[in-house]
């Protein structure tokens, strides 16, 4: 009977309890385990070296664009891989640039500090290049709605007209003596005219000056798109292998040697003619700045930083551009004698082409989108960071992780281009006739996304429109016994076209429109 008592009291009052206590226990262990889960993260790439990371897969003569490319077929269009200590994310199709630049952009507009920045920079002062915070927002600001602006453009286009005119006919003169011109060096030198006459009012004087000036330029673009040692593993950058850091001061002191320059010969003109009509770039950022410093920089330091960002934006990027295109149509004649028929149609052959007519000329607009779809300036611009945690195709990002976008992978990607490693421009008149290249099409990004996209973007693209229309309407061009243009690239932060490009020339206006 009282054994019975006891059952009877435990199953009422202790095997209750019981259950309770368990079921608390149970609820806090899965809460638990709930809240310390690990959120999902994005494919990581095997094989990184010690120290290295996966650096060593992505240095010369390995072409970056198409190693990541690979890894993307291999563990999808988003996956992570190291750089040193740093874990890098590469992002390869339209979709996932759309959420890192919508929703995503305020986090990603900060870059990584990297060595180039800082020594060829000016400590930093090169606002595209600065890492972020409130000196890149001023400057950004100012350079959008002040130095850089179409209203800026618009006042100085009589530079850009008269320097294409000039070397057009400066091309004509040539075609009849050396039949032969390389055009690599011939469009490097018009844009280099027209930048300098907008940036500075002039031209240099002795082609020497100008030739160490150019190679200088180009210099900066390599090292702007280099990760050394120090930027990987910072304890072992004393080594400067390869010795990268040493030539990068070599280049920033030959550039700013001509920026200093110039700035002197801004100020002296000031003092003598008292002139506030800001006639070049230069002019205009003396004024606007007045001695004044922004971001713990002084005056001068923000001018030629300012003017250095306007010579190398425009600069490496239009010519790249300029130089894959006429190649492109070199390859594909059909398409070049289309072009010209458009601009016989809408031009005729009685005069050059103005600017005036570019809005006609619908199919020419065409080529040069699908040129920088295949050919963008840069196939994987300069690298991000993410300054807060964050999510990016349903996976977590942490904060500090560095972005990469894979522009070569995102611009041929099947499900969105079809045929997309064949030059069609029609698509750009047919089935992708509303994607435009200024960055609201996040499949089409020739000159970045987001508030990072290049300054130049404007000045690029009227360059483009209006030196490629006037080379192609005034001449017949052809390869060398007509043999394919060899379209490798070379590594660094612009793909530039790795060979020469020779061609023959040979008028096609009358004598007279090259009076």
């Amino acid at each position: 009977m009282f054994d019975t008592l006891i059952f009877i009291f435990i199953f009422i009052f202790i095997f209750p309890i019981l259950i309770i206590v368990l079921s608390s226990i149970l609820i806090k262990k899965k809460f638990s385990k709930t809240k310390t889960a690990k959120p999902k993260q994005a494919p990581q790439v095997p094989g990184a070296w010690p120290l290295l990371g996966h650096l060593p897969k992505l240095s010369p003569p390995n072409l970056p664009h198409i190693v990541l490319g690979n890894l993307a077929d291999k563990h999808g269009p988003i996956f992570t891989l190291r750089i040193g200590k740093h874990s890098v994310l590469i992002i390869n199709n339209s979709d996932l640039t759309k959420e890192v630049f919508t929703t995503n952009d305020m986090n990603v507009t900060f870059r990584p500090s990297l060595v180039a920045a800082k020594i060829i920079g000016y400590n930093y002062a090169l606002f595209p290049f600065t890492p972020g915070g409130p000196y890149w927002r001023e400057m950004r600001k100012i350079s959008t709605f002040e130095l850089l602006s179409n209203r800026r453009l618009e006042q100085l286009k009589h530079f850009r007209i008269e320097e294409v005119e000039s070397s057009i006919k400066e091309l004509y003169r040539m075609s009849s003596g050396i039949r032969t011109v390389e055009m690599k060096r011939w469009l490097s030198d018009l844009n280099m005219n027209v930048l300098l006459r907008m940036v500075i009012g002039r031209k240099f004087g002795g082609i020497e000056e100008k030739r160490r000036f150019q190679e200088g330029i180009t210099a900066i673009f390599k090292y702007l798109g280099t990760v050394v040692l120090r930027d990987a593993v910072w304890c072992l950058g004393w080594i400067d292998l390869g010795g990268h850091e040493k030539r990068m001061m070599e280049t920033a002191g030959v550039i700013d040697g001509f920026l200093g320059k110039w700035l002197d010969e801004h100020k002296m003109k000031r003092l003598l003619e008292d002139d506030d009509d800001g006639k070049d770039f230069m002019d205009a950022v003396i004024l606007f700045l007045d001695g004044k410093d922004i971001g713990g920089y002084d005056a001068d330091t923000v001018t030629k930083a300012t003017c250095l960002v306007s010579l190398i934006a425009g600069y490496e990027t239009v010519t790249v551009a300029l130089t894959w295109t006429l190649s492109l149509l070199l390859n594909n004649k059909n398409i070049f004698k289309k072009t010209q028929q458009e601009l016989d149609q809408n031009v005729g052959k009685h005069r050059m082409v103005n600017e005036k007519d570019i809005t006609k000329l619908t199919y020419l607009q065409a080529i040069v989108k699908e040129s920088l779809r295949l050919y963008p300036p840069a196939f994987i611009p300069g690298p991000r960071k993410f300054t807060k945690d964050c999510t990016i195709g349903g996976y977590h990002i942490p904060k500090d992780t560095w972005l990469m976008m894979n522009l070569w992978k995102i611009h041929r990607d099947p499900n969105v281009w079809s045929d997309p490693n064949e030059f069609k421009p029609e698509r750009f008149m047919t089935s992708h006739k509303e994607v435009d290249v200024r960055g609201q099409h996040f499949e089409l990004l020739p000159f970045g996304g987001g508030r990072r996209e290049c300054p130049a973007k404007s000045y690029g693209i009227q360059m483009l429109y209006f030196s490629l229309a006037s080379l192609l309407h005034a001449f017949d061009i052809s390869t060398v016994n007509d043999v394919p243009v060899d379209m490798s690239a070379s590594v660094g932060l612009t793909n530039m076209k790795l060979a020469d490009l020779e061609v023959v020339v040979s008028p096609r206006l009358p004598s007279y429109c090259f009076d």
